[in-house]
């Protein structure tokens, strides 16, 4: 399989000024982007009871605010992310950031539940922010800071994630839910504009159609999946509509890869998954989307349940989010950190790292959860590793495919960790659900079961990263497919 990359390398001068673009503001405005986007993902869901109520609207009508988010992420991600590398990163990525910016003021203003899933949608389909930011880093940036650049980018959608839960309580208990996009608007308004002033456009382009056959059946599937995840619990997971909706989109996803072999222009090049860089990063994505929501829909449970019950910690759940921030913490300053490894002995190591660090993070508390220490130290170790891991997937990808398909690969490898996490968020809610009392309280077994599945799945993140090539090979391998760009450390520093 031939690959040409048919503009200028990585880190390219722009003949239209003979000058570098500012790397510092680029980074600081598609952080931005990226921030903004986590947070609103997970900022509604410890907030959910709150809108219902004032919405008078039943628990299974308003998660749907969480639904179409999430239905729309995934479907519109792929799509842009290769209408990104057709027609121009920032292009595409000014469209995103312009619908991020409709579906936040559309929620902020919305006055019933209609307008407010809408709005939900049109925020969905900014999950393109990072497939879109990391192909502008590996076009727009010094080789020697790529690495460093996309572990942070990566890791600011675990960090946003976590903000988003941790500012929830706060914010609904002072203000009301209106200012979960309130607040939020004004990071948009910012990376907004900053990438229509302050960014030139990506040189790197691959010529192309959109694949819209591609297109129809991969949305089909990822719906029907995801759909059936989401509303599983409601449903009943033996129901028709559950298991009708997750066998046709098996069916359909089959016969995407079909579809995708055929075509000349695929949607998402379905070879790339045959490479073992890239098939490994998708495995982790996966497994780390399932246990950061596992980690922040068992814990805040935890903190909130009442004292008396003799395992619970009776906090509120402004309180309950303030344990939370060493995950964040821990995350913010092992992404970069990540980076730096990668450039020295590739992403495999710290994405090993990474993976044992979450499995320690679960087994801990699965083993004793009674005392505070031990809930904040499985936090930073969660935090560590999402860090760590994270970051290393994103790497792997870039260092495994020509930058002509970086959107492309990011895309399938966001998708995963989209997957993972509606998957783990249904499957530790079902959990809790299951191992209720009549008054709807959980039990300690709820959450030590919890524990001891996070940290199960958590496993097969470490057997994944173990197959994963090591630099060596992912380099050897790399180079025969004509792809040059990985970060020299001789290079000097811009």
């Amino acid at each position: 399989m031939s690959h040409t990359i048919e503009e200028p390398a990585a880190g390219s001068v722009h003949p239209a000024n003979g000058r570098r673009p500012n790397t510092t503001l680029l980074i600081i405005f598609l952080s931005l982007g990226g921030l903004s986007f986590a947070v609103l993902q997970s900022l509604v869901a410890p907030a959910l009871s709150t809108i219902g109520k004032d919405l008078d609207v039943s628990t299974g009508d308003v998660s749907w605010i969480l639904t179409a988010y999430l239905l729309s992420a995934s479907v519109l991600t792929p799509i842009l992310g290769r209408l990104g590398d057709m027609m121009g990163k920032r292009r595409i990525l000014i469209v995103v950031l312009v619908l991020l910016l409709a579906g936040t003021l559309l929620a902020a203003l919305a006055p019933n539940l209609g307008v407010l899933i809408v709005a939900r949608a049109l925020q969905g389909a900014a999950g393109a922010v990072l497939p879109l930011s990391i192909g502008i880093v590996r076009d727009e940036l010094p080789r020697d800071r790529v690495s460093v650049t996309i572990g942070l980018l990566s890791a600011i959608f675990g960090i946003g994630a976590g903000v988003g839960i941790v500012a929830a309580g706060p914010i609904v208990e002072n203000l009301n839910w209106h200012w979960l996009f309130w607040l939020p608007l004004v990071l948009v308004v910012i990376a907004l504009l900053g990438v229509i002033f302050g960014m030139p456009e990506s040189p790197v382009r691959k010529p192309g159609r959109l694949d819209l056959i591609g297109t129809a059946v991969l949305t089909v599937s990822l719906v029907s999946i995801l759909l059936a995840v989401s509303e599983g619990e409601t449903w009943g997971w033996g129901s028709f509509e559950t298991l009708g909706l997750l066998a046709l989109g098996a069916i359909t996803l089959v016969a995407f890869v079909f579809v995708e072999l055929r075509v000349t222009e695929p949607l998402i090049d379905v070879r790339l998954f045959a490479i073992r860089g890239v098939w490994t990063a998708h495995v982790v994505a996966l497994i780390f989307g399932f246990v950061m929501f596992g980690t922040f829909v068992l814990v805040p449970t935890l903190l909130q349940l009442p004292a008396v019950t003799g395992y619970g910690f009776g906090k509120d759940a402004s309180q309950a989010g303030l344990f939370l921030l060493p995950t964040v913490v821990a995350m913010v300053i092992l992404g970069p950190v990540a980076g730096i490894l990668v450039r020295r002995v590739g992403p495999k190591p710290p994405m090993l790292l990474g993976a044992l660090s979450v499995t320690a993070a679960f087994v801990l508390p699965a083993i004793a959860h009674g005392e505070t220490w031990q809930v904040l130290v499985s936090g930073v170790l969660t935090g560590a590793g999402i860090g760590l891991a994270l970051a290393s997937t994103s790497n792997a990808i870039i260092e495994s495919v020509p930058a002509t398909q970086t959107g492309e690969a990011i895309s399938a490898n966001t998708i995963a960790r989209t997957i993972g996490s509606s998957v783990g968020t249904a499957v530790i809610a079902a959990l809790i659900t299951s191992h209720s009392s009549a008054q709807g309280l959980p039990s300690d077994d709820a959450f030590t079961i919890g524990f001891w599945v996070c940290a199960g799945v958590a496993v097969v993140a470490i057997i994944a990263t173990l197959v994963a090539p090591s630099m060596a090979k992912r380099r050897q391998q790399a180079l025969s497919l004509g792809i040059d760009d990985f970060p020299d450390e001789s290079a000097p520093s811009h």
